[in-house]
């Protein structure tokens, strides 16, 4: 019989009042578990017109202060940002069985920030943030692979690429973060939190 913790969850839920220690735990079992990419999530996005758009991106960095992943900020996704601010994230570790939706406000990261990001990138993915136009239409992959060419040409010290202006990061700032476990016969278990105005989290149970 699995083990529950005081509200009756399985044992993986803990007994925690922060919802970012709890991401920060079952990351970590991600990260034993996943064979690839175990920060890997769904970005969902809508423009002004309320059309949503998804799409995969890398988390980065998270902390109190939010969660991060970077992009080009000609991108849609980062257009749509711009537009409306608001945003939700969804990572699904099939191996776990384990889920978690993070909706909230988006802003960009500092200068600071995205400099020291883009500085621990190797030096083929420094170079295509230069030469793709990301997510425009491409009449060939030859025309990308020139340009890859024309920027190793312009930057050929792989320790001094500079980053776009147009290159950088998002912060997402949680509203509320649900926790799913896959149960048999969907009965599956749901935690979410909500962040209250004293900077401290509401916990409540979901039904499946």
């Amino acid at each position: 019989m699995n083990q529950k913790n005081s509200l009756s969850l399985d044992i993986c839920f803990q007994d925690l009042n922060n919802p970012i220690e709890l991401f920060r735990n079952w990351m970590e079992d991600a990260k034993k578990s996943e064979p690839n990419d175990p920060n890997a999530l769904a970005l969902a996005t809508a423009d002004k017109k309320g059309i949503p758009s998804v799409r995969m991106v890398l988390l980065k960095n998270f902390s109190e202060k939010g969660f991060v992943f970077y992009t080009n900020f000609n991108s849609p996704k980062s257009l749509n940002l711009k537009e409306n601010p608001n945003a939700s994230l969804c990572i699904h570790w099939k191996s776990l069985q384990r889920q978690i939706i993070i909706t909230g406000s988006i802003s960009k990261v500092t200068d600071e920030k995205a400099d020291k990001y883009y500085n621990s990138r190797s030096y083929e993915s420094k170079i295509g943030s230069w030469a793709s136009a990301q997510s425009s239409f491409l009449k060939s992959r030859k025309d990308l692979l020139m340009a890859i060419k024309k920027y190793k040409n312009k930057y050929p010290d792989q320790n001094n690429v500079p980053r776009p202006k147009y290159w950088s990061g998002w912060i997402l700032l949680p509203k509320e973060i649900e926790f799913w476990l896959h149960v048999d016969n969907r009965i599956h278990e749901r935690l979410i939190y909500l962040s209250k105005k004293d900077g401290k989290w509401e916990k409540n149970l979901l039904y499946p």
